[in-house]
């Protein structure tokens, strides 16, 4: 590690140290909640370069990709590496930095890829585009709303490589969103089994299951909005079509998928008891607008999840009013 440094002129926080050396070995994976929440990767197989607008409650992003496509969400195993790093090293203690010296191999082999020529080189694309891919949205990331451009890595750079021409060391600069996501640890930790999901939707699928139920009873959620928060770009009956197959298969870790009467998809954590009884009860967007109002910042679907499980838990009465009862939970909750 080396001494603090500061952009001269330019009014920059100094940091404790340029670099942070990626060395926690079996880091537990850890994925920042933003990314987990909004479509921000793409989940074509194929070079993807249109520019996607998406607009749900008061979050706004366009995602605009570079020549090479847009970053995919087999691109995002570079970031989820780097924040498990950098979270590994916050809870022992240790100073961290938005640039990251890493080995190639390391990154390959704790994200299941393959470590061969091929390998590699798919590793080096995925890094042109992230770094080519750029980023417009008022996410609040910690304290901060971010409402200019970014990029989802700043730079990288092969800093070693072996004769024939493969990355051994690599170095790359997280953008400032994202690193400031890390350091307010907005981040939740995922199944390593994730990085056995070869289908992207199912990959997409884990990450909103993870975000919204946790470890609550359960969440639900409309076909539309989940093809519109998992950002497909398929017609909503090849979408609904690819979800029935994803749910007979089974192989999303940790939770369940089921498909309930009025074309609504119920999640559940593996394992739980999903007792007969009311369905659990829908929230409107003004519902979850007004809890925003109500407590300013929160995540206003974690609420909802942890409001769904003490509904679960105090016995699934039938709701006259749930918009009402949600908004009074959260009164009691936040005063």
């Amino acid at each position: 590690m080396t001494g603090a440094a500061t952009a001269a002129g330019s009014g920059a926080v100094p940091v404790q140290q340029d670099f942070f050396v990626c060395d926690f070995f079996a880091a537990v994976p850890k994925h920042d909640l933003a990314s987990m929440e909004h479509p921000l990767f793409s989940l074509s197989t194929r070079p993807d370069r249109r520019i996607l607008d998406y607009v749900h409650n008061d979050v706004r992003v366009t995602v605009t990709p570079s020549v090479k496509g847009r970053a995919t969400i087999f691109d995002a195993d570079i970031l989820i590496f780097c924040i498990s790093q950098l979270m590994a090293a916050l809870n022992a203690g240790r100073p961290t930095a938005r640039r990251l010296t890493l080995t190639a191999h390391d990154l390959l082999i704790a994200t299941g890829r393959e470590t061969s020529g091929d390998g590699y080189r798919r590793l080096r694309d995925a890094f042109e585009r992230l770094a080519g891919t750029r980023i417009t949205t008022n996410i609040v990331t910690g304290e901060a709303e971010t409402t200019t451009g970014f990029g989802l890595i700043e730079s990288w750079q092969i800093v070693r490589k072996t004769r024939g021409g493969r990355m051994v060391s690599v170095a790359v600069t997280l953008s400032e969103w994202l690193y400031r996501a890390v350091l307010s640890k907005s981040v939740l930790t995922l199944s390593r089994d994730y990085f056995g999901l070869r289908k992207p939707l199912e990959r997409r699928l884990y990450e909103l299951a993870r975000k919204h139920c946790g470890r609550q009873a359960g969440w639900q959620v409309s076909v539309e909005t989940l093809c519109k928060k998992t950002g497909s770009a398929s017609p909503r009956r090849v979408f609904r079509a690819m979800l029935r197959e994803i749910i007979r298969e089974g192989n999303i870790p940790d939770y369940d998928l089921v498909e309930e009467p009025g074309d609504i998809i119920r999640v559940t954590p593996k394992g739980a008891v999903t007792e007969p009884g009311p369905t659990a009860p829908h929230l409107t967007p003004d519902a979850l607008e007004a809890a925003r109002a109500l407590i300013p910042g929160a995540d206003v679907y974690a609420l909802e999840a942890e409001w769904r499980g003490v509904w679960a838990a105090t016995g699934r009465q039938r709701l006259k009013s749930p918009d009402k009862a949600f908004l009074g939970w959260v009164r009691r909750r936040a005063g």
